[in-house]
């Protein structure tokens, strides 16, 4: 097997356990048996902090993943999403939910990977806002699954849990404790705008976007998901963008899908305001690590609680 640990070669991760390794690997084998799949080269391992993913050779390549303990929703909300929106997803082969374990299937090209244009990550978005409507009614069921809560509400108490573990100098703890009856505000007026609460990818990038069909997207990797203020996704989205122009074409394509409800100054506004507040979902995706690398995100978290500050 191929092992690639990218830029953490010393990050420990469940993979350097031999039983682990072994009940992970088993499990692999009989989910393929089960499957009737047959194996056409050798396996390619990615080992990160945050994860763990094994790729098999097959007539179409497959994937499986385990995820940190914080994100091992991320087995039950693919099996979930699978059910409520499955032209917007991939289906699993299998999942162990309570393990975080996930085996699945070659959903096409990424974006990233294809000569895409400006007009193919329009698209992308517009469907991706359909699939955040699409599992409004599912938010409590998505909170069952273990998907953390980063709504609207909750985000002045992410805030105060931040800057309670993460190390930061006096100047900046400062700086943040000034910043907290803006980061109130900014909460009370986005609440008060009315949008309902979704699922948020907080991750949302074309390397996260798989190319289906044409004209057709399907979006995957859950593991810093949230349910929250579904306009946080746009955060990581649109910095994608090549120019600010290109930010607010992508950024309107995305709103139209929510203007039935709401006009579009309102849903601008939202938007500006999430993207503000969505730098707390990225300090939360930074503590959903194995246990042994937790210290390796510390700096992202501080990096972000400060960018806060900068909005």
């Amino acid at each position: 097997m191929q092992i690639d640990r990218g830029a953490y070669p010393n990050a420990q991760t469940p993979w350097d356990d031999p039983a682990w390794r072994s009940d992970a690997l088993d499990w692999l084998d009989a989910r393929l048996k089960e499957a009737g799949i047959r194996e056409t080269g050798p396996r390619r391992v990615r080992v990160r902090p945050w994860s763990i993913i094994v790729r098999v050779e097959a007539a179409e390549p497959l994937w499986f993943k385990a995820a940190s303990p914080g994100s091992a929703f991320e087995a039950g909300l693919g099996e979930a999403l699978a059910r409520w929106a499955p032209s917007h997803v991939l289906t699993p082969y299998a999942v162990d939910a309570t393990r975080g374990w996930s085996l699945l299937p070659s959903g096409g090209p990424l974006l990233r990977s294809l000569d895409a244009g400006p007009r193919e990550w329009e698209e992308a978005l517009t469907q991706y806002a359909d699939l955040q409507r699409s599992v409004v009614p599912r938010v409590d069921a998505m909170l069952r699954l273990g998907v953390p809560d980063a709504r609207v509400a909750a985000l002045a108490g992410i805030f105060d849990a931040a800057i309670a573990s993460v190390p930061l100098d006096a100047a900046d703890r400062a700086r943040l404790e000034a910043f907290r009856p803006r980061l109130e505000a900014w909460c009370s007026e986005l609440a008060a705008i009315g949008v309902p609460d979704s699922l948020d990818h907080a991750d949302l990038h074309d390397g996260q976007v798989l190319v289906a069909g044409p004209g057709r997207y399907t979006f995957f990797d859950w593991g810093d998901a949230n349910v929250g203020q579904p306009f946080c996704s746009l955060l990581i989205a649109l910095e994608r963008a090549t120019d600010e122009r290109t930010a607010a074409r992508w950024e309107d394509a995305y709103l139209e899908a929510w203007t039935d409800d709401f006009t579009l100054a309102e849903l601008r506004r939202a938007a500006l305001l999430a993207r503000r507040l969505s730098q707390l979902t990225r300090v939360g995706s930074w503590t959903r690590l194995f246990p042994t690398a937790a210290q390796i995100g510390k700096p992202e978290q501080a990096a972000a609680l400060l960018r806060l500050t900068d909005s």
